[in-house]
C-alpha cells in the first residue's frame, strides 16, 4: 500500500483526528480553534472526518475562517450521526470506514491526533502502525493537551519495558502539549514549507 502526498495549491495538508464531542475542558475547544487557525493562516489544508459536531466541527470552522481549505471525508452511515459539514471545500461521502481512512491518509502530508474518544484512538494507532510497517513515512503527532494522553503514554512505555514494543516505534511519533509547535514540527518533518499570513499564531 502506498500513501502519496497531496500535491495541490496548499502549502501542506494535515490530517487531524479528534473528538466528535467538545469534551469537558474549555481548553479542548480553544485548542481546536487554534489548530484550525494555524492551518489556515499558514496556507495549509485540513483533512478530517467531515463532521460538524464537537472538536471536528470546531477545527474545520476555524480553518475555513482563517482562509484554509478543508477536505471532509465521511461514510454514508455517519452523515446524520456526525452532522456532515456541508461547508467543507471538498466533502466526500464514501461507503465504508476503510475508504474514509484510506482517503484521509492519501490526502495528508502529516497526521495529528488531538483529544478524542475511541474513534480518535483507533485512527491514531492505525496510522502509526502503517508507518512502522513502511506503508508510509509521513510524520505522526500526538497533542498531549493538559496531560490528556499521559495515561496512554505511560501504558505505551510499559509495553516497551515488557519488550512488546521497541523505543524505535515510540520515536515514530512526535508528542507535544503545544499545538503550534507540534504543527510546525510535523510540517517541517514532512519536508514542506509554509507561508505566514496575517494574524498567524
Amino acid at each position: 500500500m502506498s500513501l502519496p502526498s497531496l500535491t495541490s495549491d496548499p502549502a501542506f495538508s494535515i490530517c487531524v483526528y479528534c473528538g466528535a464531542k467538545p469534551g469537558d475542558d474549555p481548553a479542548f475547544v480553544e485548542t481546536a480553534r487554534q489548530v484550525g487557525r494555524w492551518i489556515g493562516h499558514h496556507g495549509g489544508q485540513l483533512v478530517y472526518g467531515g463532521g460538524r459536531s464537537g472538536l471536528m466541527g470546531i477545527v474545520a470552522d476555524a480553518t475555513l475562517a482563517a482562509g484554509g481549505r478543508v477536505v471532509g471525508i465521511i461514510p454514508k452511515a455517519l452523515v446524520d450521526n456526525e452532522w456532515a459539514h456541508q461547508d467543507c471545500t471538498e466533502l466526500h461521502v464514501v461507503d465504508t470506514m476503510h475508504e474514509r481512512k484510506q482517503m484521509m491518509a492519501e490526502r495528508a502530508d502529516a497526521f495529528l491526533a488531538m483529544p478524542g474518544g475511541i474513534g480518535t484512538f483507533e485512527e491514531f494507532f492505525e496510522i502509526w502502525t502503517w508507518r512502522q510497517l513502511g506503508y508510509h513515512n509521513k510524520p505522526v503527532g500526538l497533542l498531549n493537551l493538559n496531560g490528556y494522553y499521559d495515561g496512554l503514554l505511560t501504558f505505551l512505555q510499559s509495553a516497551v519495558t515488557h519488550q512488546f514494543m521497541g523505543n524505535w516505534q515510540m520515536e515514530l511519533i512526535s508528542v507535544n502539549n503545544q499545538a503550534p509547535r507540534l504543527l510546525a514540527q510535523l510540517v517541517q518533518s514532512a519536508g514542506l514549507h509554509y507561508s505566514v499570513r496575517g494574524g498567524a499564531i
